[in-house]
């Protein structure tokens, strides 16, 4: 790997994650995307600015699916960033996301890209590859910069080799622990929810994460780069950080990594404080 002429941390924000809205930004102060924008634009300038990264760029917006706790305020987070930067900024999105939607919430810098497909945000790489998700061309996104890589996977039914492969490549993932089996089968959802929750196109459970997490690690064993995992999109109903947090250090117990992997919770009413990978 060459290294770089000055030092850039990357740093990872978790602006709010759960089923009433999520936003993530990454960069490293000079350059920086923010991973869907499923609060209120309000919240999230606020929610940056309380993290210290008030005067952190925003050079690019990626959608990973259109519900509205993803993409909400995609038209206006598009207006404001074009009055804060004296232009558009582009919003990547796949073809069956921009179709998905709605008016009210649809951006007008669009710029479409297949799943699978990366771009050059400034000195970042953005590399997108779909999910399994019960919508139309749903994806994950992963930043890299400098060789290391942090990604969000989110909204998934299912692990699939693909999504194990990028997380196998991730210095901080954030990474679904939406329910605990139990929790939800025994909770006040109809079953039809249930069964949309549990299917292969609904969300990961804690053990279906921890599995899929064992299983990226020793996929890399001591070359894995992982050194913090945020456990995010935690269901109010059927899960607890409790619950995620204990499936989560399970795995890396058994992997023997406990020691050398940070563990975080994202929440829906507050950001967490940024997570820094150093470059060198």
């Amino acid at each position: 790997m060459t290294l770089p002429l000055f030092r850039r941390d990357l740093q990872v924000v978790v602006l709010a994650s759960g089923s009433k809205g999520n936003a993530t930004w990454i960069g490293d102060q000079t350059a920086g995307v923010l991973i869907d924008c499923g609060i209120s634009t309000k919240q999230i300038l606020a929610r940056m600015e309380a993290v210290g990264l008030g005067d952190a760029p925003i050079d690019a917006v990626c959608v990973t699916h259109e519900h509205s706790d993803h993409v909400g305020s995609g038209r206006v987070l598009c207006n404001r960033l074009r009055k804060r930067h004296g232009r558009a900024v582009p919003f990547y999105m796949t073809s069956g996301t921009l179709a998905g939607t709605h008016p009210r919430s649809r951006p007008d810098a669009v710029e479409e890209l297949l799943p699978g497909e990366g771009v050059k945000v400034r000195h970042l790489d953005i590399d997108s590859f779909p999910v399994p998700h019960d919508v139309r061309d749903p994806v994950g996104f992963r930043v890299g910069l400098d060789g290391f890589w942090a990604g969000v996977l989110t909204d998934m039914g299912r692990p699939t080799a693909l999504v194990r492969e990028r997380l196998a490549s991730l210095s901080v993932a954030v990474l679904e622990f939406n329910h605990d089996i139990d929790a939800l089968l025994d909770g006040p959802y109809p079953w039809p929810l249930k069964q949309r929750i549990r299917s292969s196109h609904g969300h990961l459970s804690n053990q279906q994460a921890a599995a899929l997490l064992t299983e990226a690690i020793r996929s890399r064993g001591a070359e894995s780069p992982l050194q913090h995992i945020i456990l995010a999109h935690l269901s109010d109903e059927n899960n607890s950080p409790a619950l995620a947090r204990r499936a989560c250090e399970a795995a890396l117990v058994d992997l023997d990594v406990l020691d050398q992997i940070a563990v975080s919770v994202a929440e829906q009413a507050r950001p967490l404080a940024p997570v820094i990978v150093q470059a060198w």
